[in-house]
C-alpha cells in the first residue's frame, strides 16, 4: 500500500516594526505559480516549524525575524494546485532593509489596506484573517 500524505509547509507575515503602519513583505514568486505571495515555503525534515519559519523568511526576503506568534494552519487540499499542503502561518517582526532573494523575483512592502489583487496559493484568504486579527481580535476558526 502506498500511503500518500499532505506536505508541510510555513508563512511568515512579516511586519516591519521600523516602519509607520508595520507594512508587510510580500513576494513575487520567481517560479510558478507565479504572482505574489507571503513569504514561506517547504519544511526540510528534521527542522521545527519554527526553525523553518525562520530560515524561509531568511531566504527569501534577507530579514532575521523574531517570531511573535504562531497564527493559524491553513489545510484546504486545493491551496495549493501543485500537491496537498498544510501551511502553518506565523507573524513575525523584522527591521532594517528586505532584500529578494532565492525564490523571490521582487519584494515589496505594502499597507494592510493596499494588498494586490493576485495573490497566489490561499494568501487572499491568510492576509484577509490576518486583518481582521490585528484590528479586531479575532483569529480564524479552526
Amino acid at each position: 500500500m502506498t500511503y500518500r500524505n499532505p506536505i508541510p509547509t510555513v508563512d511568515i507575515i512579516i511586519e516591519m516594526q521600523d516602519r509607520p503602519d508595520r507594512p508587510i513583505v510580500l513576494i513575487e514568486r520567481k517560479h510558478e505559480p507565479f504572482g505574489w505571495a507571503i513569504p514561506g515555503g517547504f519544511v526540510d525534515y528534521g527542522e521545527s516549524l519554527a526553525t523553518a519559519a525562520v530560515r524561509e523568511a531568511l531566504e527569501e526576503t534577507s530579514l532575521t525575524v523574531e517570531l511573535i506568534e504562531q497564527f493559524h494552519a491553513y489545510s484546504d487540499p486545493e491551496r495549493d494546485r501543485r500537491k496537498h499542503t498544510i501551511s502553518n502561518v506565523f507573524i513575525a517582526i523584522a527591521t532594517g532593509q528586505p532584500k529578494a532573494a532565492d525564490d523571490a523575483k521582487s519584494l515589496k512592502l505594502f499597507e494592510p489596506w493596499q494588498f494586490p489583487t493576485q495573490l497566489c496559493f490561499d494568501h487572499d484568504q491568510i492576509l484577509q484573517d490576518y486583518w481582521r486579527y490585528r484590528h479586531y481580535g479575532i483569529k480564524p476558526q479552526p
